[in-house]
């Protein structure tokens, strides 16, 4: 690559076209996603990213020959499961009128209280940690990214029903509310995917995106909650905090454990039958698995 490294503070990777072509499949997904946000609540949709997460785990191992393990087939079945719970005991989604509506419940001192500290917490990491800690504190970068992003998904569901009640023919375009949201939307993507670039750059992605999923999550659900305070039962939100959990550790599990390697297989028992084998690649020679009583004896 050429140019200063984004972790450096540099933007050399704008001039790499695979860059781009990655950028372009993720404004791809994200159109996608932001659809998600006109018809469904962002409590729902923000932890159901994790699927992604296992589409890119299974899309590697048939294209880039990068194995998927039998962890990493367990942190895929956890990240789907606690998908589908959540989705199962989603909340009702709230009726919204329209923008203005949408813009009265973020002029509410709860909401107003929490955009103004994600900013204010935002900058302070920006112009006083960063220039000190970036580079050696994870969390850090991808704090700023989470902070930002549960602002931008807020804004991105206010923009995604204006333009959903547009085609429907109640135009919303015609306030400025959805201007703003536009902004706020702009503003909040490009500084995420700065910082987030810088993260990816400074840390292994293995870690940098479990973190960031669920800083990024929490943060959402936390702005979610506060603004549209959806009815919930303590049922539906125990259930719902299972899921999340489920798919928290699913995903933690995929990230961490993808570069284990397993060559060892078991192949059945030996001979004699008095064991349990383990066949290596690249050996003929079969490992006989211990019993806990045979190990005690070997020590």
């Amino acid at each position: 690559s050429s140019g200063v490294r984004a972790g450096q503070g540099g933007y050399g990777y704008l001039r790499e076209p695979l860059w781009w072509i990655g950028m372009v499949s993720m404004i791809v997904g994200e159109v996608a996603n932001f659809a998600a946000y006109a018809f469904a609540p962002a409590i729902v949709v923000t932890p159901l990213g994790a699927l992604s997460i296992v589409v890119s785990a299974i899309l590697a191992h048939h294209f880039l020959n990068e194995k998927l393990n039998i962890f990493g087939m367990v942190g895929c079945a956890q990240c789907i499961a606690g998908s589908v719970v959540i989705t199962m005991h989603a909340p009702e989604e709230r009726e919204i009128s329209g923008v203005n509506e949408v813009f009265l419940l973020a002029l509410q001192p709860d909401f107003l209280l929490y955009a103004f500290s994600a900013v204010g917490a935002a900058l302070y990491l920006i112009f006083k940690v960063a220039p000190k800690y970036g580079k050696t504190h994870i969390f850090v970068n991808i704090g700023i990214c989470s902070l930002f992003g549960s602002l931008s998904v807020i804004s991105c569901k206010a923009l995604g029903m204006a333009i959903k009640m547009t085609f429907e023919g109640n135009n919303q375009f015609k306030y400025p509310v959805t201007y703003f949201c536009v902004l706020v939307v702009a503003c909040c993507v490009v500084i995420q995917i700065n910082y987030l670039n810088k993260a990816l750059d400074l840390f292994n992605s293995a870690i940098v995106s479990p973190i960031y999923y669920v800083m990024f999550t929490v943060l959402v659900i936390i702005a979610s909650t506060i603004m549209f305070k959806e009815e919930q039962t303590t049922t539906q939100v125990t259930t719902q905090f299972c899921g999340f959990v489920t798919i928290v550790t699913g995903t933690f599990i995929l990230h961490m454990t993808k570069d284990m390697d397993l060559t060892g297989a078991l192949v059945g028992f030996n001979a004699k039958g008095s064991g349990p084998v383990a066949r290596f690649k690249g050996k003929d020679e079969e490992l006989p698995i211990l019993s806990p009583k045979e190990n005690k004896e070997t020590l």
